[in-house]
């Protein structure tokens, strides 16, 4: 014991473990450096910029002009709600579908096993067949107006052409592709409740329903705080379903204009790599303020 006492107190041996500690980490670090921190720097140096692409890469620091252009562009703002009123949707009902399907299935149902395959099934499917199989459905041809002339006798409607209805035609099939993947955490979580607790209180007289209330949803508080924050994450960042429904134009009148899609647009199709940097902070910090927000609402300093 004193001879390990008088290593530690030894500054060259202190040096020797920090060294080796760090020899263990460096290819973590190295990794984030490379691919988390460095992308960062240059995002926050593009944002100052007004890059040149033709002709040659040139950079002119402009200060915060592409912010302050931010402000003023009307597009922005139309993302901006877009965005805002998909995830306002999607994410509350996700999560509660999800939830449902989750009890459910841990309610003992036969056939659980195939069910789960059932459900699961959207999940893994690739984002752009799913897209291209709504966009099927909504066509003016496709299988929705089929369905209504069938069975209710309503005339065909261009589904994807009305600016009123193309988003909430996304909602729907994000919802749908979405929700099984949030069932599965939920489902985890709730096969770890003891089944004591709801014995104890059948014994006492609580009902299903108030055993759902009093002891299912306290116990998945944390669960669903962290399902709500990858849902809010996830959503803000939607892009290839508006991508491929508009044909890269975000419409019918910019009614499937999403944040990340304008960012594209801005790259990609105006070459304003410093501007779309702008945007990209913007949507960083409407993301760091939901989460916040969730996390104040939801107990996070206390899960």
């Amino acid at each position: 014991m004193y001879e390990i006492n008088r290593r530690r107190s030894n500054p060259r041996w202190n040096i020797t473990e920090d060294l080796a500690g760090y020899m263990f980490m460096m290819p973590t670090i190295l990794v984030l450096g490379t691919f988390v921190v460095l992308p960062i720097l240059y995002a926050v140096f593009l944002s100052l910029q007004k890059v040149q692409l033709l002709g040659g890469i040139e950079y002119e620091f402009i200060g915060f002009r592409n912010f302050t252009r931010l402000a003023e562009d009307e597009r922005v703002w139309i993302a901006l709600r877009n965005t805002a009123a998909y995830v306002a949707i999607v994410v509350p009902t996700q999560t509660v579908l999800a939830l449902i399907l989750a009890v459910t299935l841990n309610s003992g149902i036969r056939g659980k096993n195939w069910w789960r395959i059932l459900y699961f099934l959207p999940t893994v499917t690739s984002s752009a067949v799913l897209t291209l199989i709504f966009m099927w459905i909504y066509n003016t041809d496709g299988l929705l107006n089929d369905f209504l002339a069938l069975f209710v006798g309503l005339p065909t409607y261009n589904w994807l052409g009305d600016p009123a209805v193309a988003l909430k035609g996304i909602m729907i099939m994000n919802i749908w592709s979405t929700a099984p993947f949030f069932m599965v955490i939920y489902l985890a979580a709730l096969q770890d409740i003891p089944q004591t607790l709801y014995e104890a209180a059948e014994l006492d007289g609580a009902n299903g329903w108030q055993q759902f209330i009093y002891i299912t949803l306290p116990l998945l508080k944390p669960v669903t705080f962290f399902v709500v924050a990858v849902g809010v994450i996830g959503t803000f960042q939607l892009f290839d379903q508006s991508y491929i429904f508009s044909g890269v134009t975000g419409g019918p009148n910019n009614a499937t204009l999403t944040v990340v899609l304008l960012i594209y647009q801005a790259v990609f199709r105006n070459l304003q790599m410093g501007y779309a940097a702008a945007i990209a902070f913007l949507l960083t910090a409407a993301i760091v303020a939901i989460t916040l927000i969730q996390r104040r609402l939801f107990g996070g300093e206390r899960i």
